[in-house]
């Protein structure tokens, strides 16, 4: 159905005349008459008896008014639902422990007045296309495609380097230390069952492995963090790297440790992706905070892949 025909069959029912509807739509009466006349014909009633007075409703009018009325604010919520602003802003964050969560919490504190709509997705290629496809509208993540061009329209901007921990059971061998060297790392298993083969998580440790000489094995099934955890905490050679934000919950009697890795740290690159023409104000009020954010806390020590 037409919705100009309707709004102006609406226009024409209140006030009463063509001639003052065509003055509040700022189209001519001719069009008026027009956009009346091919209404009744798509409905198949005439609408309205036209006299000296003016325009009256018909008994079919009547009836079909209050429906042109609901037809008219289903209009207005159907355009205010995609109104730049007017819906929640649509980030993908990984997952809901890491870093990127915190991140994303951090700036709705900061900007409680944007609404937020937190997705997770499984990987960068499926973020990038749900960037470039609408379905979201930014994505945190690390790039690991310095080689080649992002596809046309998609922007990024390196947001927040991430220190990575050791996590340890209380038996092992370096359960009692304050910090590590990757140097130190040399010769001790890294049991990192998550990793998925193609993502960029597993692009950063293995750039991590070949740089430092570490052991990461990936063998045996991903049965979640808890079950990862009850293992390392039963170990006395097995340990597991963390992001330095991952929020972990374990039993007290686990008696877990978290180790700092130091000279130099390895830090886990997290960027900002999004579409360059997305017109949303609450991702361009998220790419400042995230800025305005990394200018105040730079790192110096730390390593990083060089694609990052």
């Amino acid at each position: 159905m037409d919705l100009d025909a309707v709004r102006t069959f609406v226009a024409a029912a209140d006030a009463g005349r063509f001639q003052d509807a065509a003055a509040e739509l700022s189209v001519t009466q001719q069009a008026v008459s027009k956009r009346i006349a091919t209404l009744e014909k798509t409905l198949g009633v005439r609408l309205f008896t036209r006299g000296a007075r003016g325009a009256k409703l018909t008994i079919d009018g009547q009836a079909f008014l209050p429906h042109a009325r609901d037809l008219l604010r289903a209009e207005e919520r159907a355009v205010a639902s995609v109104r730049p602003g007017s819906r929640a802003l649509r980030v993908d964050v990984i997952g809901r422990r890491l870093a990127p969560a915190a991140l994303l919490g951090d700036f709705h504190r900061a900007h409680p007045e944007a609404e937020l709509d937190v997705v997770t997705l499984f990987d960068a290629d499926a973020a990038v296309e749900a960037i470039r496809s609408g379905t979201i509208d930014a994505s945190f993540r690390a790039v690991t495609m310095p080689g080649r061009r992002l596809p046309d329209g998609i922007e990024v901007a390196r947001v927040h380097d991430e220190p990575l921990q050791l996590l340890t059971g209380p038996a092992h061998e370096l359960a009692s230390a304050r910090a590590v060297t990757p140097a130190e790392l040399v010769g001790h298993r890294i049991w990192m069952p998550g990793i998925v083969a193609g993502t960029e998580w597993a692009a950063y440790y293995d750039a991590l492995a070949a740089a430092f000489a570490l052991t990461i094995e990936v063998t045996g099934p991903d049965f979640g963090t808890e079950p990862l955890l009850d293992t390392i905490a039963d170990s006395r050679s097995l340990a597991t790297l963390v992001g330095e934000q991952t929020r972990l919950v374990w039993p007290a009697d686990h008696g877990l440790r978290r180790i700092a890795l130091r000279d130099p740290a390895p830090v886990y690159p997290h960027s900002l992706i999004w579409h360059r023409d997305n017109p949303h104000p609450a991702l361009t009020a998220l790419r400042d905070h995230l800025r305005a954010r990394r200018a105040a806390h730079t790192d110096t020590g730390t390593w990083t892949p060089a694609w990052a």
